[in-house]
């Protein structure tokens, strides 16, 4: 996360309101994050998660994901990211108290380049995270002019061919924690060199490996659409490896809802996002997929509600089964809930 995004006002999302699809369905949102007012430039806390997750769908348990929030201040650099997960374990000891939608695992953050000293800073994660810690996103997210991109990353170049990242990668899944990635369509092929490196180490790739669509790359859509749909093939066959279905409302994809007077419908998502969706479920196979809301950052886009009824539209022809893998049963098999 690089920006201070102010959402939108309630006013905007009340122009677009839909009935629920199929609203009785068990949900995982296997992605969201939480963060306060003086990091981000307003609060979006668990009150605001269950105002969005309370809309009308079956959201039953979340997974919460690294955004560098509420990092300890003081200490050693290396484990300063530990004062996130401790934020979110004391967030989740209220929940009991609360109606809505319960965060069930966390996903926090370590320098993976610290090789096999990294353990250290998972134990702090452990210790800290009340049962919840699952794991670890160090994102490789990199490019060379930034300016187009309103969620850059923060990774050096090749970050992933770096010895002691990827000893730190493998020492992750010795541990039996979880390796997550927010990286750009055209780092999936030294993703995937990663991934066979560390083949013990399951590995998530969150937002659909993130296709451009901003700036000048919108005229190249069909082009980079292609290149991302052979090297999510490829991906697909490293059997460590699973795939997060969401996160192109984001204004990086460049389909420009959050600028518009209104926010986006659930057609509208539909006709724009439904090929990536579709050709990772057949290349990856409903058991490695797990659909995600990325809020509140897609929140910039469209309504929880509407976002979820896409979901459910574009894969209406799929059994049931499959249904459950895609919203539940992946994600409760990833992150043990």
């Amino acid at each position: 996360m690089e920006a201070s995004l102010i959402p939108p006002s309630p006013e905007w999302y009340l122009k677009v309101q839909e009935p629920v699809i199929d609203p009785t369905r068990p949900i995982v949102d296997s992605h969201h994050h939480l963060w306060r007012e003086d990091e981000f430039g307003y609060d979006y806390l668990l009150p605001d998660l269950h105002n969005d997750t309370n809309s009308g769908h079956n959201i039953v348990k979340t997974v919460f994901v690294n955004c560098r929030t509420n990092y300890w201040d003081s200490g050693p650099n290396h484990l300063r990211p530990v004062g996130e997960t401790e934020f979110i374990a004391n967030i989740s000891k209220t929940q009991n108290h609360t109606s809505g939608a319960k965060i069930s695992a966390i996903i926090g953050h370590a320098d993976l380049a610290l090789g096999a000293a990294v353990e250290e800073v998972l134990e702090a994660h452990e210790s800290a995270g009340h049962g919840l810690f699952r794991g670890i996103r160090h994102s490789l997210a990199y490019s060379p002019g930034k300016g187009f991109l309103m969620f850059p990353g923060r990774a050096p170049a090749e970050l992933s061919r770096n010895k002691d990242f990827r000893n730190g990668v493998r020492r992750l899944g010795e541990c039996h924690y979880i390796y997550e990635t927010y990286h750009f369509y055209d780092q999936n092929n030294e993703f995937l060199e990663l991934a066979k490196y560390a083949p013990e180490t399951t590995m998530v790739l969150n937002h659909l490996g993130t296709p451009w669509g901003t700036d000048n790359f919108r005229y190249l859509r069909d082009e980079i659409f292609s290149i991302w749909r052979s090297d999510i093939t490829a991906l697909s066959e490293c059997p460590n490896v699973y795939i997060k279905l969401g996160g192109l409302a984001m204004p990086d994809a460049g389909f420009n809802w959050h600028i518009r007077s209104k926010p986006a419908t659930s057609d509208e998502i539909v006709k724009a996002h439904q090929r990536y969706y579709l050709h990772a479920i057949e290349s990856f196979g409903p058991d490695r997929c797990m659909f995600e809301s990325n809020f509140p950052v897609d929140k910039l886009s469209v309504s929880y509600s509407v976002l979820i009824n896409a979901f459910k539209k574009m894969i209406l022809d799929l059994s049931d089964i499959d249904k459950d893998a895609l919203f539940f049963n992946t994600a409760s098999y990833v992150y043990g809930i």
